[in-house]
């Protein structure tokens, strides 16, 4: 990090937080704060449900996955354009209509007061939890690759989004996030450029793709109903519609920046916009990662891209061995970059079958060196991340961009990283007050009501910070959002649809039926983990949906027999 890259990332940063305080100080009244007004435009709310699903974790994670396993994951993100069309339908007119703060409001509405505390409670487990990783993600990797302080960096991170959230509430984050958007956009499109431009000069872009789809890193759609493969269009186009489905119809820290809308067609087209940008967004986010990959096909890469791991190994008894893989490693990447070079040079085709022997025999390297990095781990007591996925990207940028641009690459991830932990501590600010605090303590004045949202904030933020100090990486960071919210959010998106569709379902029925769907859910992903039943996460959303609406079905019917037997 030389001057100018500093003076970059502290000024963008910086510029964000000032710029958002100042522009909406002085919020009087739970309206400005809590639904910023209701002004917004449609491309303010569509930029900022884009920038509070964009977190830090996208653009750390994102083109690591697309390094190791290709493009496949955006399949990931294909049922987000149904789920707009669905909210734009049901959800956003209901919404407006009963003008409530939070979705869990039109619950109460619905049923009673205990499935609303209920749905929010699962919101604040699951969304807290969450906020505190978009911390963590960022200061993890930062901490390994330039040696800040873990702990600072997770302070320093959660105070500026405090400040700013504190401060202006919903308008807050809203103003910022389309600034903080922009950053992003562009730090991407410079990084993708720079990427191309670095390789070498008889490689075209149509070369690069040929390239990387000899070594499977182009295959986008898979067709297979295998449970074994966890991204395919039919998981993402039906778990995907249906975690999307929640995510953005009943996740507060979705529905709170289009409830921030000036009219139902404001909030329309701005979820239409996203639905329309957000999975081309995620096709070029993971290209750009395929491109880090035929970049390293030139460019000898580490055998492990985490140096904190190989700083672990190198000082331990398992060092001989990890040097030599490193240097099996450089015998197989001289081969096949004299593979990938024959090719470009002669413009034919090419080899995969020799570069899939290659590329098979790296990852068996590269699976040794995770294995000793794990045991030099255990020999010095420590827990030593050896998956690398969420380093691949933060190490080019490092080592490979020019001075100043590295500056804009960090600010992008912790611009990403302040962005989504806004809306989340902005939601859960909003959710405790209106669902929680407000029918405990009765009514309220206005000014009452934004200084206890204040000071929830407050508190979900010291929370989140605490939450981020004490995380651990997991197989990849943005699978480990993922996980989270599939957990709960196919209970809370079925409680809904029984809402909206299902009206001889009661309440006691519905209440019920959601423990007892919680319990099993839960259940589910641990038997998965324990590899006792093959269930990928993205299922649980369509399972967890499923199982909460029979469930309440069989108890309503079993209630009716009950009321008709006592008649």
């Amino acid at each position: 990090m030389q001057t100018l890259d500093w003076i970059v990332l502290i000024g963008t940063l910086l510029t964000i937080v000032v710029y958002g305080t100042y522009q909406t100080r002085g919020s009087k009244n739970v309206q400005d704060f809590l639904k910023g007004g209701s002004n917004s435009k449609w491309w303010t709310i569509g930029l900022s449900v884009m920038a509070t699903q964009a977190s830090a974790i996208t653009f750390l994670s994102t083109p690591g996955q697309a390094f190791h396993s290709g493009m496949g994951f955006v399949q990931f993100y294909f049922g987000l354009p149904i789920a707009m069309i669905v909210i734009c339908m049901v959800f956003i007119p209901l919404y407006h209509r009963l003008k409530v703060y939070t979705a869990y409001e039109f619950l109460e509405n619905r049923f009673d007061r205990k499935t609303r505390t209920l749905t929010a409670v699962l919101f604040l487990i699951q969304r807290g939890l969450a906020a505190g990783i978009t911390i963590f993600a960022p200061a993890i990797i930062l901490s390994a690759v330039l040696g800040w302080n873990l702990l600072l960096l997770n302070i320093i991170i959660g105070v500026l989004v405090i400040i700013y959230t504190v401060s202006g509430g919903t308008k807050a984050v809203n103003v910022t996030q389309k600034h903080q958007m922009v950053v992003i956009f562009t730090g991407m499109v410079i990084a993708f450029i720079l990427i191309l431009n670095q390789l070498p000069d008889d490689i075209t872009f149509k070369k690069a793709l040929d390239i990387a789809g000899a070594s499977g890193k182009m295959e986008v759609l898979d067709f297979s109903f295998d449970l074994n493969n966890r991204y395919t269009v039919w998981s993402g186009l039906i778990g995907g519609t249906f975690l999307m489905l929640s995510y953005f119809g009943t996740d507060q820290s979705q529905v709170q920046r289009y409830l921030s809308g000036k009219s139902v067609k404001e909030m329309r087209l701005g979820l239409i916009f996203n639905g329309l940008l957000k999975v081309p967004m995620q096709f070029f986010i993971l290209l750009v990662g395929v491109m880090v990959f035929v970049f390293y096909q030139f460019n000898e890469a580490p055998v492990n891209f985490n140096p904190t791991a190989t700083e672990v190994v190198l000082n331990s008894e398992y060092a001989d061995q990890y040097n030599a893989l490193q240097l099996e490693q450089k015998e197989i990447f001289d081969l096949k970059k004299e593979t990938i070079s024959a090719f470009a040079k002669a413009d034919g085709t090419v080899n995969q079958e020799l570069i899939a022997s290659y590329n098979a025999k790296s990852d068996t390297i590269r699976a040794h060196a995770r294995d000793l990095i794990k045991k030099a781990g255990e020999s010095k007591g420590l827990k030593v991340e050896s998956n690398d996925k969420d380093y691949v990207f933060i190490h080019f940028i490092l080592n490979n961009l020019p001075k100043g641009l590295i500056g804009l690459l960090l600010a992008v991830i912790l611009s990403a990283a302040m962005s989504s932990t806004a809306s989340e501590l902005n939601a859960l600010a909003s959710t405790t007050t209106i669902d929680l605090y407000k029918h405990r303590v009765g009514p309220k004045t206005d000014e009452e009501m934004v200084k206890a949202s204040r000071g929830f904030t407050l508190l979900w933020g010291i929370m989140a910070i605490g939450v981020a100090c004490v995380a651990n990486l997991a197989e990849n960071l943005i699978q480990l959002v993922n996980i989270i919210g599939s957990i709960f959010y196919g209970n809370v998106l079925g409680i809904f649809l029984l809402a909206f569709f299902f009206k001889q379902i009661k309440a006691n029925a519905v209440f019920i039926a959601a423990l007892i769907t919680q319990v099993l859910v839960i259940g589910l992903f641990f038997l998965d983990e324990y590899e006792i039943i093959n269930l990928p996460f993205l299922w649980l959303n369509f399972v967890g949906c499923a199982i909460v609406m029979a469930i309440a079905f069989i108890i309503q019917a079993l209630f009716n027999s009950t009321d008709k037997a006592t008649i």
